[in-house]
């Protein structure tokens, strides 16, 4: 009878495969989902340790170092070519220069695509006039640096079409870029007209972005349109306005093939900007030490920019 009834007991319970792997299946697609970002990243991120820092960390360790690349045995110097930079006539005047056009060109630059903006922002003008004007405006932006420096390099030469004008009309030939009074001034000019209108449209962006129910309660409220643009349109731009103009002092302070391919920083360094003295150090002369010197100050300075433009980002 024993015998009989363990003869037909069922057998003991096993788990099932499936129920074992439940558990593993599950982590694995965790840790892929938890990793997959990171592997998305992972070309970027290492694209940007190879070209980006890597070469900062070399040039900031060639900066504590004796004239390194074109000696064999570099030893470590460290803050004598900071010193030397900082204390170099050449620096400080490239450092004036580099002042007195990025504050002019990022103040022109504001001024004058605000006040295009405003322009084609208008309802008193049609939409085909709006169009062909922003057609015409927006050519400079287009150009590359090298076509800008060769078309303003022929306007401004002395027989140039600038020069023929100011004859027909009475005056006198004037050589604007080899000229040391007057070749940073000219310089700039090259560089306000070849960056307004990136200004112009994002400025207009913003305008048209602002709600029309605004104006008309300053209407209501008696507001001429003078108040209505310094109440309502600057207040509502500040953020762009903000925005623009740190990113423009950022660019415009490491601009350098306009420079180089219209005056190469002459005549007698009126011109020389840290970007060029940089460069000069480093290809002309030869002092990789003093350039990398140089180049850790400009990235100090750009980098001051930067943080005070992210923190900005930030509190938008």
């Amino acid at each position: 009878m024993n015998s009989a009834k363990l003869d037909h007991a069922p057998p003991p319970a096993v788990a099932a495969p499936e129920t074992r792997a439940a558990p593993r299946g599950r982590a694995r697609r965790l840790w892929a989902r938890g990793t997959a970002p990171y592997a998305f990243l992972s070309p970027t991120m290492i694209l940007i340790f190879v070209l980006m820092i890597i070469p900062i960390a070399m040039v900031v360790s060639y900066s504590f170092k004796d004239n390194v690349i074109v000696q064999q045995n570099s030893v470590f110097v460290g803050f004598a070519n900071y010193t030397k930079v900082l204390t170099d006539p050449d620096f400080l005047a490239a450092l004036k220069n580099t002042f007195v056009f990025i504050t002019v060109s990022t103040v022109a630059h504001l001024i004058l695509g605000l006040g295009f903006a405003l322009m084609l922002n208008t309802p008193l003008l049609g939409n085909v006039t709006k169009a062909i004007f922003r057609i015409i405006y927006i050519l400079p932006w287009l150009f590359t640096v090298a076509v800008i420096a060769v078309i303003w390099r022929l306007m401004l030469d002395p027989s140039g079409v600038v020069n023929y004008l100011l004859t027909t009309l009475g005056g006198s030939s004037v050589d604007w870029l080899s000229d040391p009074g007057k070749a940073l001034w000219a310089l700039t000019f090259i560089n306000i007209w070849a960056g307004f209108p990136f200004f112009m449209i994002s400025i207009l962006a913003g305008l048209q972005g602002i709600p029309g129910d605004l104006y008309e309660a300053a209407s209501v409220d008696g507001a001429s349109p003078i108040r209505q643009f310094w109440n309502v349109t600057i207040p509502q731009l500040r953020p762009v306005l903000i925005s623009m103009a740190v990113l423009d002092l950022i660019w415009t302070s490491q601009q350098f093939a306009l420079i180089w391919m219209t005056t190469g920083g002459g005549p007698l360094n009126v011109t020389e900007m840290l970007s060029t003295y940089t460069y000069k150090q480093a290809f002309s002369s030869y002092e990789f030490a003093t350039a990398s010197a140089a180049a850790v100050i400009v990235l100090l300075l750009t980098m001051v920019l930067a943080v005070f433009y992210v923190r900005l980002q930030k509190e938008r």
